[in-house]
């Protein structure tokens, strides 16, 4: 098929048209217009008055309102989302663009109405209308600011929970305990926003708990009412607990200003330092906004806040990608690319040490500005690139083995592979009633993670199933596989992405194709083709936790599939052909498809459409199918 060859340098050509000078790929990594919604409202709170700015913001979300007025997060969503709708619907009236007569607005907020009102918002909405003064803050946060004075091996410390949901909790904490509000004469009001009288609303989620979990949330209550029990010392325990939230979060600000690079958590941290006597112009704060700037990315529609900015991941993905395709790692492009991931690699200690203590830094982080909180993903993803440079050069063999031996150090328990932090999977925490806590809190082993690591220590350690750990990680897999004979995928939409990584990791490591998990895994996979050749699943899997068809193909689902089915099959099959065709008609295609969000982020609520990956899995798809089928 001289076709694949073709496709695969026309992408390799645009590709290395898109380079930066600094080695990188800065593709945009788009969630929903709720970033650029924070971004609005921050701006006006903070009296900065960057018109230009804010016009470009305005124009990104309203190209982004559906004809019924609503927002979605991904295209297929039924109806539209409400919380994401009051946030744009308030972000459009604060921008001083919009008024509450105009047509969009109206039917805004009809829908708003209709669903339930402002207090039917989910719980980043109510933080961010309690902040502004549109929302009544509840008596009492689900988590007490006093949790921070339990050291790590209490049976529920502020370290259960995973990094990423700290650094979002932490300024939360302060501003929900302080009850801290900024509203400002030009704050807009949402007042016509209740469809009834509020009453004592709250930020967490007030359903009916089963007994562990009312024993989990007393247990976090008991914590504030010892402390409140306590002779002489509750105010002076109470000030230190949030001196501590404080200094947590000042420590974990990046070089760019940001906390962590999340744009979200930089949101919730500057209205914290607000609530904690900071001034509006305050060097910390100016930073913060100024690294929040650096990370919007101009788009024809206008200019998007990136919820993170995705350089490293991308960076080292199509590094390894293009080596696959067929460019050496002499060759300029490669070259650039990996001396910049080099430069990447961290050395500092960070969160994930405390359950991991015995282990040195060696990981990648996601974004450019990430120095101390590295994950598993994209640790392989740059370990990956820098395999070939590694066996030629002592420097970066040096670095490679660093790598290495920190994923290896990050196996949980079980045997499979977090994301962030080792065995941290409290069930104290999952179960506890906060909106989303149940997913995002914790960092338990995931299908997704446990297959790409498999992938990387068999294809690029040369590691197999001799090796004990390679045992126990693939019965932690085999275990976790659906009935069905799919993988869940926490990071990616969602069970083809997880059976992808899942069965990839497989045949890495020396699995037999014959093994009946990877039969039951490729059945299900070919039942799931469609027509065109392609693949195709919606985000509402991830809502659901069972698989719903896209009724479409996308390039990148239809990729992992592709690729999967490479990996298994021996010679070609009339499926694969037909995917192949699917991928190579795709590359001149520009619809919804091509840009449909096929990352995970926050289960129903934030999913990401990474510019980069139409090209990125087509390549590789195409180049294992090259290298295997036709390379004879």
């Amino acid at each position: 098929m001289q076709d694949v060859q073709h496709a695969m340098q026309r992408i390799q050509i645009f590709l290395q048209e898109r380079q930066e000078a600094d080695g990188t790929w800065r593709f945009c990594l788009e969630s929903s217009p709720m970033t650029d919604a924070h971004m609005i409202i921050l701006l006006r709170t903070l009296g900065i008055d960057d018109e230009d700015l804010i016009e470009k913001l305005s124009r990104h979300i309203a190209s982004k309102q559906q004809e019924n007025g609503t927002w979605k997060l991904y295209p297929d969503e039924d109806q539209g989302h409400l919380s994401t709708t009051i946030d744009c619907y308030f972000a459009l009236l604060y921008s001083g663009r919009y008024t509450k007569a105009d047509h969009q607005m109206v039917q805004a907020r009809s829908f708003i109405r209709e669903k339930g009102g402002l207090t039917a918002g989910n719980m980043l909405t109510k933080l961010t209308t309690a902040l502004t003064g549109q929302y009544q803050w509840p008596p009492h946060f689900i988590v007490p600011v006093e949790l921070t004075l339990l050291p790590p091996s209490s049976p529920v410390s502020f370290y259960d929970f995973v990094g990423y949901a700290r650094v979002h909790l932490a300024p939360i904490m302060i501003c929900a305990d302080r009850k801290y509000v900024r509203k400002l004469p030009n704050t807009p009001d949402l007042s016509d926003l209740y469809t009834a009288t509020p009453i004592a609303p709250g930020i967490y989620n007030h359903s009916v708990l089963d007994g562990f979990v009312r024993d989990g949330q007393s247990f976090l209550f008991s914590i504030h009412s010892y402390i409140q029990r306590l002779p002489f010392l509750p105010t002076q325990l109470h000030e230190l607990s949030l001196r501590r939230l404080e200094q947590f979060i000042l420590a974990r600000i990046e070089p760019d200003g940001t906390l962590y690079n999340y744009s979200t958590s930089t949101y919730f941290m500057i209205f914290a330092l607000l609530a904690r006597g900071y001034a509006p112009n305050n060097p910390i704060i100016l930073k913060a906004m100024h690294g929040l700037i650096g990370s919007i990315y101009p788009l024809d529609t206008g200019a998007h806040l990136q919820l993170a900015t995705s350089v490293v991941w991308d960076t080292a993905l199509l590094s390894y990608t293009l080596q696959h395709s067929g460019l050496p790692n002499t060759h300029p492009t490669i070259q650039q690319a990996n001396r910049y991931l080099l430069g990447k690699q961290q050395s500092t200690y960070g969160d994930w040490r405390i359950r991991n203590p015995g282990a040195t830094p060696g990981g990648w982080g996601f974004s450019d500005f990430n120095t101390m909180n590295p994950d598993i993903d994209d640790s392989t993803a740059a370990l990956r690139a820098l395999h070939s440079l590694s066996q030629q050069d002592a420097s970066t063999e040096a670095a490679w083995k660093r790598g290495l031996d920190w994923v290896l150090s990050m196996q949980n328990d079980d045997g499979g592979w977090p994301a962030f932090e080792k065995n941290t999977n409290s069930p104290l925490v999952t179960n506890l009633p906060i909106e989303g806590s149940d997913t995002v809190s914790t960092d338990p082993s995931s299908s997704d993670l446990t297959g790409r690591t498999l992938e990387f220590l068999g294809s690029s350690a040369g590691m197999g199933l001799t090796d004990s750990r390679m045992q126990k990680a693939l019965r932690w897999l085999i275990a976790n596989q659906e009935t069905d004979g799919s993988w869940y995928g926490r990071w990616g939409i969602s069970y083809i992405y997880g059976t992808w990584a899942a069965l990839t990791g497989m045949m890495a490591i020396g699995v037999s194709p014959n093994h009946p998990a990877v039969q039951k895994a490729v059945h299900w996979l070919l039942q799931q083709q469609n027509d065109d050749g392609g693949w195709g699943e919606s985000c509402m899997s991830d809502e659901k936790k069972k698989y719903v068809p896209l009724r479409a193909s996308t390039p990148s689902q239809t990729a992992w599939a592709v690729d999967a089915l490479i990996a298994v099959f021996p010679q070609s099959t009339p499926a694969l052909t037909k995917g192949i065709r699917y991928l190579i008609n795709s590359i001149d295609a520009n619809d919804w498809t091509t840009s449909y969000p096929t990352g995970g982020g926050r289960p129903g609520g934030t999913y990401f459409a990474y510019h980069s990956y139409r090209w990125i899995w087509p390549l590789l798809a195409l180049s294992h199918y090259q290298n295997k089928y036709m390379s004879s």
